[in-house]
């Protein structure tokens, strides 16, 4: 009998390989990501488990092991996928500005249609080939601005978790149950403009405003101020006599 382990190429191949269910279902990864984005879609993020994705694959909870080692490899195979469709949905051309504009605003939309998915996935690091392709693209415009590269790396870590940050921030907003959501965004006008003015003067002067702006997502002021930080830096180390 061969005792030989399995080389590394033979077991990657088999998982891979495309196989049919029980129920004629053929398997393969990106069904499976595409079934785990749309159960978190359905359930939150208690939907995710092997025994629920293989119910929803018609498949033996056992078949998904074949193509993620656990839940977690899994996970990041879904931020990844949601990175690749930030990817193929951002127009490219124009300035450093509006792409950055523009990746950063298609990023937070599609974080904020996968509340579930973007609560689980957007502190983590995939490592997968969708955000390499999007650290190489980003740190490519920072350096084709004028950023040199350290600067390129601390302005881009800033730009992904400014946005991420802001996407689940707005994801967990957007899964609130009803109720509790309509609450919120009553409370601006129901107690704090309400408030006493001689205690909150503040509050009370800026009432109208606060419960015209908190209702709202932050996240596209925040943008254009970051790229105002963004251009005065750049000018400051583009300057004349400056250097870089």
């Amino acid at each position: 009998m061969d005792r030989t382990p399995p080389q590394p190429d033979r077991v990657i191949a088999r998982k891979r390989r495309r196989r049919p269910t029980k129920s004629g279902v053929v398997l393969s990864h990106e069904l499976i990501v595409d079934t785990a984005i749309r159960l978190l879609g359905q359930g939150g993020d208690g939907a995710l488990t092997v025994r629920r994705l293989g119910t929803a694959l018609g498949a033996d909870p056992s078949s998904i092991y074949r193509y993620f080692r656990d839940t977690d490899d899994l996970v990041l195979a879904v931020a990844d996928e949601l990175i690749g469709r930030t990817l193929t949905g951002t127009p490219d051309g124009g300035g450093w500005r509006d792409r950055l504009r523009r990746i950063g605003e298609h990023l937070h939309a599609t974080y904020v249609a996968h509340p579930q998915v973007a609560l689980l996935a957007a502190s983590r690091v995939t490592r997968r080939p969708n955000e390499i392709r999007a650290v190489e693209a980003g740190l490519g415009v920072f350096r084709a601005a004028g950023f040199p590269p350290a600067l390129a790396a601390r302005h881009y870590h800033q730009f992904v978790d400014l946005t991420l940050g802001f996407a689940a921030l707005d994801a967990a907003a957007n899964a609130l149950p009803a109720e509790a959501a309509a609450a919120d965004r009553a409370a601006w006008t129901a107690t704090y403009a309400r408030l006493d003015p001689a205690a909150h003067p503040h509050i009370s002067a800026c009432a109208g405003p606060l419960a015209a702006t908190m209702v709202t997502s932050a996240y596209p002021g925040a943008l254009a101020l970051f790229l105002d930080g963004l251009e005065a830096r750049l000018a400051a180390i583009t300057a004349p006599g400056t250097g870089r």
